[in-house]
């Protein structure tokens, strides 16, 4: 770290260790703040959003006064990212698919075509108000299907497209996606059990399964030599799959996000190696490395945004997702309701696709809880939703978006 005064501004620079070490400090004022704070528990905001806006807004301070800004090295953010999005396909089992039957294919279905209506509204409302192609799209499916790894990656790609702002951008509409989540989807899927009188499905063909059912690992520990196996799986889906991915940018002329390919690199090892056990996996393990270089991840790319560049944005990145919100409220209750059957297990996978759909997985399972806690259980829902909305939904919304990108985005600027 070095300190230097330029112009009357007090700089001050840290390199790639040193900056990695304040987003890991971040990290954790992030969990006291939250664990403290009940509306940010409530509303299920990620520790690292909260601790990188909090540093985001000393930045700010830094620069309106003209007293003091940073500089950092951000080494380490892409391979972090790469690294969650490869224990993502890592948790992607076949076994889950088998077990989904016919419902998972229909919920696969209903949300893939949801993410084409996001970007097209995404595109539409964009051009009504003003807002270029990218910070339409980065405010549409890829953060409110693939949420803020995915906005920050893409954001990352329209950053070298030369839209400066795409990093933020996917961050603030990822974040406000995140929020209207939360706020509708246990509503949402209380008000349809209520006015149809639902009750749970006395079927029990999906008891006992569950995405922690089918990854669950022996009880036997793990060797050093296990783990060290694990990890280099890992590491070598990051490797194996940034090459893809550097080969799919050059046959369609765009810089392509590294992550989809490692992700789908690790989806091929992981059944090959149900089949032929090249090693002992673990998921608990891997989901717990998932976990780690996500939040580090996150933290370090919110800490570094520059919050004022936004100020143009704002307002049209705003409508943007709250079109988005309204059009998911209205889509679950009047269309995937009836679509899925328009009984106690469709309520509640209705609550976990806002979930999902405007915010993250997660924010799909506290959807889900909240309504099951207090109707009862959907063993049909908990089996079906974490897999869809976890890796399948990708496999139809990212395709699309890389041709809403190469059609409004490339279509207007090469």
């Amino acid at each position: 770290m070095t300190f230097e005064t330029v112009e009357n501004v007090f700089n001050i620079k840290t390199d790639a260790i040193t900056t990695l070490a304040m987003c890991a400090v971040l990290l954790l004022i992030g969990y006291f703040v939250k664990n403290r704070a009940k509306v940010l528990e409530k509303y299920c905001i990620p520790a690292p959003v909260v601790g990188g806006f909090l540093f985001m807004l000393i930045t700010c301070a830094g620069h309106m006064t003209g007293t003091f800004q940073f500089q950092f090295d951000t080494y380490f953010q892409s391979p972090f990212m790469l690294a969650f999005f490869t224990t993502v396909g890592l948790g992607a089992s076949f076994q889950l698919l088998k077990k989904g039957g016919i419902m998972l294919i229909c919920y696969w279905l209903i949300a893939g075509v949801i993410s084409i209506c996001q970007n097209a509204i995404g595109i539409a409302v964009g051009k009504a108000v003003g807002l270029e192609a990218p910070y339409a799209l980065l405010s549409s499916a890829i953060s409110m299907i693939g949420g803020h790894g995915a906005a920050a990656s893409y954001g990352n790609t329209f950053v070298q497209m030369g839209y400066e702002q795409g990093t933020l951008v996917g961050a603030a509409a990822a974040t406000f996606g995140l929020i209207s989540a939360v706020l509708i989807g246990g509503p949402l899927g209380r008000r349809l059990i209520v006015s149809y009188d639902l009750k749970p499905s006395a079927d029990d063909s999906f008891t006992g399964s569950d995405v922690m059912d089918v990854n669950s690992a022996s009880k036997k520990p793990l060797s050093g030599l296990d783990i060290m196996k694990n990890v280099t799986a890992i590491l070598v889906c990051m490797a194996v799959g940034t090459m893809i991915s550097g080969q799919i940018g050059t046959w369609i002329g765009m810089s392509f996000p590294t992550y989809v390919g490692a992700m789908f690199v690790a989806v091929i090892l992981r059944n090959v190696n149900e089949q032929v056990h090249f090693y002992r996996f673990d998921y608990a393990l891997v989901e717990g490395i998932g976990d780690v270089m996500l939040s580090l991840y996150l933290s370090m790319a919110l800490m570094t945004l520059k919050l004022w560049e936004l100020a143009g944005l704002i307002g049209g990145v705003l409508l943007v997702v709250l079109c988005q919100a309204v059009f998911m409220i209205l889509a679950a209750y009047f269309v995937v309701f009836r679509l899925l059957g328009k009984n106690y297990d469709a309520a509640v996978m209705c609550a976990g696709l806002c979930g999902h759909g405007l915010g993250a997985t997660p924010s799909a399972i506290v959807n889900m809880t909240a309504v099951t806690e207090k109707y009862g259980m959907s063993h049909r829902a908990f089996m079906i939703v974490p897999i869809v909305g976890a890796f399948l939904v990708d496999l139809i919304y990212q395709p699309q978006t890389i041709a809403f990108i190469k059609f409004f985005v490339q279509g207007f600027t090469g």
